[in-house]
């Protein structure tokens, strides 16, 4: 969320912000917030003028009724209440405008960063850099569902009877497999300086508004029945909310968590061959990390957070690139953000496995998350990356390291979280 002075005293640059998004039609947002908040300014400035008269009034009645002057004490006295009728008014108009206020400001987009590209949609996103070197098998890679059954590693058919489609049971050394990643990815972390964190699951509403916009609201979350709780979608969700309403001393930034969650999704239009499998699901778990940190370091960070998932990647023989999200492609809490995608042999391209987002001060201002530094308190930058979301990346996993038998080879970097085993048979 934009601080409302700036986009009071800079008009036009958000609107060319807007423009830069392809979301012209919140352009009449910016005229019609200012407008509000010229009102609401307004509203305040007689509110305040009434309240200071009424003290001053008082004080006169109070003088006048000592002095026997019952007469003229009643005539004030009529003229307070008619004040606080007009009070009354006033603090009705107050709410409503501050209601719609936050509303308008809650959904125009963040400022994004001017390094970012220019584009409509995910398809004009920029790739930045490979790491590693795509391989191709010389034999043919079998979807990634047909891997894993082969070693008797899912059950979807199970699954879609308990809970339907987009779920699974994972099996055997696949399920091993799966959690040797998340276990890997969580020390990988600790031993970058980050502190190990489990956190809520749910979260109440004002943390989901603080942290995301409406539209991913609506396209992500899953509403607890009755209660004041959303199951998260991510981790950063609910990392991001532990500091909510709090004053930070500026000498304990950063704040750098890495997290493991379950995350829950409703993944609302869905369609394609990749929805199959374990590709895009309801129901999976991950490891997060987020920073917390003052703003000229964050862009700093940005670059240590996307270099973390690149090296797990690599530190387990997946290929993989970044790719630059453009403008129409940033959530609108986004100022940057960049894609990592692995290799898939299969496919012969590379799919999206995680993404890391500078988002400035936008959740901070929504949360109130605040610095307490040398020259007065100022917002502080939150950011976020996925470590890694096995389910998604044991896709690349298993087509990297699959050989022509079937078998599975086991990394180094993993061996010893799977108990010493080299190859899954």
């Amino acid at each position: 969320m934009l601080d409302l002075k700036f986009v009071r005293e800079n008009p036009e640059i958000v609107k060319q912000n807007i423009r830069n998004k392809f979301q012209d039609k919140k352009l009449d947002l910016v005229d019609e917030v200012i407008a509000l908040d010229a009102g609401l300014r307004s509203a305040k400035q007689e509110a305040e003028a009434l309240r200071a008269d009424r003290n001053k009034i008082s004080k006169q009645i109070g003088g006048l009724m000592a002095q026997g002057k019952k007469e003229e004490a009643e005539q004030l006295k009529k003229k307070v209440n008619d004040q606080a009728a007009r009070l009354a008014e006033l603090e009705v108009k107050e709410n409503e405008l501050e209601a719609k206020v936050k509303t308008i400001m809650m959904t125009i987009p963040n400022i994004i960063d001017p390094s970012v590209p220019l584009g409509r949609d995910d398809s004009e996103n920029v790739e930045v850099q490979r790491y590693g070197q795509p391989a191709l098998k010389d034999f043919e890679v079998p979807y990634h569902t047909e891997i894993m059954e082969k070693l008797n590693g899912i059950d979807l058919d199970s699954a879609r009877k308990v809970a339907g489609n987009g779920f699974y049971y994972l099996m055997g050394n696949i399920a091993r497999l799966h959690s040797a990643v998340i276990s890997y990815a969580r020390d990988f972390m600790i031993d970058r300086g980050f502190t190990y964190c489990i956190p809520p699951f749910m979260i109440r509403s004002e943390v989901v508004t603080g942290v995301m916009s409406f539209a991913e609201m609506d396209a992500m979350m899953y509403k607890i029945e009755g209660e004041d709780l959303y199951l998260i979608g991510t981790s950063e969700h609910s990392m991001i909310g532990k500091f909510i309403d709090t004053i930070l001393p500026e000498s304990s930034l950063p704040q750098t968590l890495t997290s493991y969650s379950p995350c829950f999704r409703k993944e609302k239009g869905a369609h394609g061959l990749e929805e199959r499998g374990v590709y895009r699901i309801h129901q999976f778990e991950k490891q997060e990390m987020i920073v917390v940190c003052k703003p000229e370091d964050s862009m700093l960070w940005y670059d240590k957070l996307w270099q973390n998932t690149v090296d797990l990647f690599r530190s387990l023989d997946i290929p993989v690139r970044t790719l630059e999200c453009c403008s129409g492609d940033l959530a609108d809490l986004k100022v940057k953000s960049v894609d990592i995608e692995a290799w898939s042999p299969r496919q012969k391209k590379y799919f999206e496995v995680g993404s890391c987002s500078n988002l400035g001060d936008a959740q901070a201002r929504r949360l109130k998350i605040r610095v307490d530094g040398e020259s007065g308190k100022y917002f502080a930058h939150t950011l976020n990356n996925t470590v890694v979301a096995p389910p998604r990346m044991l896709i690349a996993f298993l087509e990297n390291n699959l050989n022509a038998d079937g078998s599975v080879n086991i990394p180094a970097a993993l061996q010893p979280y799977m108990g010493g085993m080299t190859v899954i048979k």
